[in-house]
C-alpha cells in the first residue's frame, strides 16, 4: 500500500536529497505494535542498510507505585502493563522471523531517542503519528533535533482510519461534534480500495548498537512487580499474534458481523462476552483499525441487509475516530476548566464516596459487580461503563467526571486518552449528550439483561446465595433471608451509600441549575460563578435531603 501525501508527516531537508539511500533507519515503536499494515516500518525498511526497531521503557509509565490504590505504576494498572509487555515480546518474536529484533532501552523517551540517533548515525527516523498531547509534545522535541541534524522524518497516520487534521480542515477548522456529522465529512477512507501491506518481505538487519545498553523485553517481575495471578486467569493476552487470532475468531460468524448492533449487546455477559473485545488490541495498535475495517467491509458485501453506523461493527470504528478527532481539535479536552465544549458543573468533592465507588463498596450490587470486573479483567462492556459512570456523576453521587476518568485510565487495559475522556464527557452530560434526566438506574437497568443476577453472583460471591428477588436490592431482604444467605447487609456486604431515589432527584436539580448558569453566561463561567453555584446547590441540598429522607422513613 502507498499512502498519499495527506496521510503522513514527512520532513526531509532539501540540502540532503539522497542521504537516506542505503543508510541507517530507526523505527520508533510506541503504539502500532505490529508488523501488518505498518507503513512506518515499511518505509524504514525501504532502501536501508540497517533498521533499528526501538521501544523505550519509560519509568514514568512503568515504575511501580506502592501508594496507588491498585497494583501498577503511577499511571497504569498492572493488567495494562502486563498486556504491553506481552505485546512487546510478541513484536520481538515476529521481528525475529524477519531477521530483525526489538531493541529495548530504558529512560525518558525523548532523551533516549536523541542519544540513539547520534550513536547509530541514523539518517531516517520513522514512527506512527500520535494525536495524544503527551506524544505531540514529545514528538515536537524529537523532530526539532532530527531536522537540525539533517535526519529525514516519516510519520504516517495509521492508528486511525482518517487523519484527524484532515477532518477538522474539511469542517472549517473545527472538529465535528457528533458522530453522524463526522461520518458524513469523512466518507469512505481513501485507502479502502488499496491492498494493505500485511507483512514486509524482509527487514534489513540491526546494525552496531554502540554503547547503548540494549535489554530484552522485561517481565513484570523484572520491573519490580509481584506478578500474583488473580483467582481467574488474565482475560487478555497481549500481542499482534493474539489480536489476529481473535479477529479471525470474531469474524468467523459472518452473519453476526453483518447484523451486529452495539446497543443490543449484553453488558452482563461474562462467560461469552457479547462484543469482539478487540479494543485493547486497537488501543496498542496490535491490530490495525484499517485492516479491521477492510475485513468488515468484505463481509458486508455478502449481506444485502447489513447494519449501518453508528450501531454496526463498522460504526464502532467511526466512534473511535470521532473521539480521536474531537480530542485532537479541542484544547484542554481532558478537563472541565478551559474546555470550551464542556459544561461547567459544580461537582461534589467527596473522597469517601469516590473510594466506595472505586473499591466496589457502594452497596448497589450491579454497580459493585461492574467495578470488581473492571479491576479483575481490565475491561467492562460499554453499557457497564455507562452504568457506573452515570452513577458516579450525574446519576447519584455527583462526583467530578475527571475523578472517574482517572480510575478508568488506570484500570482499563484498553484505556485510550481520547476515547476515555470523550466517554466521560458524554456520560456526565458535560458534552455531546445533554439529556441529564435520563439516568441508568443502579437497580433496574441490570435486571433487563440478567434477571437472575448471575453476573452479580459471579463477581460478588458474597451474594451468591441471595434469593433472586433481592439480588439487586439485598438491603430489602428480611434479616432471616440475609442470615440464610450468609450475607448480613452492613456486615458482610455494605449498606447503600445513598438513597438512589433521593440522590437522583438531587442530581437532576443540580444539573438543571448548572445548565441554566451555562446558558445565561453563554458557556463562559468564571471560578467565582461556579463556586457561588456550588454553595447555593449545597445549601439547598442540606435543607431538602433530610426532610425527604424523614418523609421516606415515616
Amino acid at each position: 500500500m502507498r499512502l498519499s501525501s495527506q496521510t503522513f508527516t514527512r520532513f526531509s531537508p532539501s540540502s540532503y536529497p539522497n542521504m537516506t539511500s542505503g543508510s541507517n533507519s530507526l523505527m520508533w515503536f510506541r503504539k502500532g505494535l505490529r508488523i501488518h499494515d505498518n507503513p512506518a516500518l515499511e518505509y524504514a525498511a525501504k532502501n536501508s542498510t540497517h533498521v533499528y526497531p526501538l521501544f523505550v521503557i519509560d519509568p514514568h509509565y512503568m515504575k511501580p507505585d506502592p501508594t496507588a490504590f491498585s497494583p501498577g505504576s503511577n499511571l497504569a494498572g498492572l493488567n495494562r502493563i502486563r498486556f504491553l509487555l506481552e505485546s512487546l515480546a510478541d513484536l520481538d518474536s515476529n521481528l525475529n522471523k524477519l531477521g530483525s529484533r526489538l531493541l529495548v532501552l530504558h529512560g525518558e523517551p525523548g532523551e533516549v531517542l536523541i542519544r540513539c540517533l547520534k550513536e547509530w548515525d541514523i539518517k531516517r527516523l520513522c514512527f506512527e503519528y500520535d494525536t495524544d498531547p503527551y506524544y505531540q509534545a514529545l514528538d515536537a522535541k524529537v523532530q526539532s533535533y532530527a531536522l537540525e541534524s539533517g535526519i529525514e522524518i516519516f510519520s504516517p497516520v495509521s492508528h486511525t482510519l482518517f487523519n484527524p487534521a484532515d477532518i477538522i480542515q474539511k469542517n472549517g477548522g473545527m472538529p465535528p461534534m457528533n458522530c453522524l456529522s463526522f461520518s458524513k465529512i469523512a466518507g469512505e477512507p481513501h485507502w479502502l480500495s488499496s491492498s494493505l501491506s500485511t507483512t514486509p518481505s524482509v527487514i534489513p538487519p540491526v546494525g552496531d548498537v554502540g554503547n547503548c545498553e540494549i535489554s530484552q523485553v522485561p517481565t513484570v517481575k523484572q520491573l519490580g512487580y509481584d506478578d500474583t495471578q488473580e483467582d481467574e486467569p488474565p482475560v487478555f493476552k497481549g500481542g499482534e499474534s493474539e489480536a489476529l487470532r481473535r479477529l479471525s475468531e470474531s469474524t468467523k460468524d459472518k452473519k453476526w458481523v453483518a447484523t451486529f448492533e452495539k446497543p443490543n449487546t449484553d453488558p452482563s455477559a461474562f462467560i461469552k462476552p457479547s462484543t469482539t473485545m478487540l479494543s485493547p488490541y486497537l488501543k496498542f495498535g496490535c491490530l490495525s483499525s484499517r485492516y479491521f475495517y477492510q475485513c468488515i467491509k468484505e463481509i458486508e458485501k455478502e449481506f444485502k441487509n447489513h447494519t449501518s453506523p453508528p450501531v454496526s461493527l463498522l460504526g464502532q470504528l467511526f466512534w473511535r475516530d470521532f473521539f480521536y478527532t474531537v480530542g485532537f481539535g479541542t484544547p484542554n479536552f481532558d478537563r472541565m476548566r478551559g474546555n470550551k465544549i464542556c459544561r461547567q458543573i459544580p461537582w461534589n468533592n467527596d473522597d469517601e464516596l469516590l473510594a466506595a465507588w472505586r473499591d466496589a463498596r457502594t452497596g448497589f450490587p450491579w454497580i459493585d459487580a461492574i467495578m470488581v470486573q473492571l479491576r479483575k479483567w481490565g475491561w467492562i462492556h460499554h453499557l457497564a461503563r455507562h452504568s457506573v459512570a452515570c452513577f458516579l456523576t450525574r446519576g447519584d453521587l455527583f462526583i467530578h467526571w475527571e475523578k472517574g476518568r482517572d480510575v478508568f485510565e488506570r484500570l482499563l487495559v484498553d484505556s485510550d486518552w481520547a476515547i476515555n475522556n470523550g466517554n466521560w464527557l458524554w456520560l456526565s452530560c458535560s458534552a455531546f449528550f445533554y439529556q441529564y434526566h435520563r439516568i441508568y438506574s443502579p437497580i433496574t437497568f441490570g435486571k433487563k439483561y440478567d434477571p437472575t443476577g448471575a453476573y452479580i453472583r459471579h463477581f460478588l460471591p458474597v451474594l451468591k446465595d441471595m434469593p433472586t428477588e433481592y439480588i439487586y436490592e439485598p438491603w430489602t431482604a428480611p434479616l432471616s433471608v440475609q442470615t440464610k444467605a450468609k450475607c448480613i447487609i452492613g456486615k458482610d456486604y455494605p449498606k447503600p451509600v445513598i438513597s438512589h431515589e433521593t440522590a437522583s432527584k438531587e442530581c437532576k436539580r443540580k444539573m438543571a441549575e448548572a445548565y441554566d448558569l451555562n446558558k445565561k453566561q453563554n458557556g463562559i463561567v468564571s471560578d467565582e460563578d461556579l463556586q457561588n453555584l456550588r454553595t447555593r446547590v449545597e445549601d439547598q441540598s442540606q435543607a431538602t435531603v433530610p426532610r425527604r429522607l424523614k418523609q421516606k422513613l415515616i
